[in-house]
């Protein structure tokens, strides 16, 4: 994970994430700039779903410590 990008808050990201998604969309970004726009959007997307893992595995803890079982399951977009 890049510097600029690992102290980011979740919502951080996000807001980075979309922001790069529609310039993405516009298709008026030279080709160059269009890789590096992907690849930080590639680190985005990653430190976002690392991010909702964690607070999973957290919650999963505390409700398990309380007496309940439960699982989190992510729904994936096709």
């Amino acid at each position: 994970m890049t510097k600029k990008y690992e102290e980011l808050s979740f919502e951080e990201a996000m807001e980075q994430l979309e922001k790069i998604v529609d310039k993405l969309e516009t298709g008026d970004v030279p080709l160059e700039k269009a890789i590096e726009y992907y690849q930080d959007g590639m680190i985005l997307s990653k430190l976002c779903s690392d991010k909702i893992n964690n607070v999973q595995e957290k919650m999963a803890k505390i409700l398990n410590e309380h007496g309940e079982v439960t699982t989190f399951e992510v729904e994936e977009e096709n």
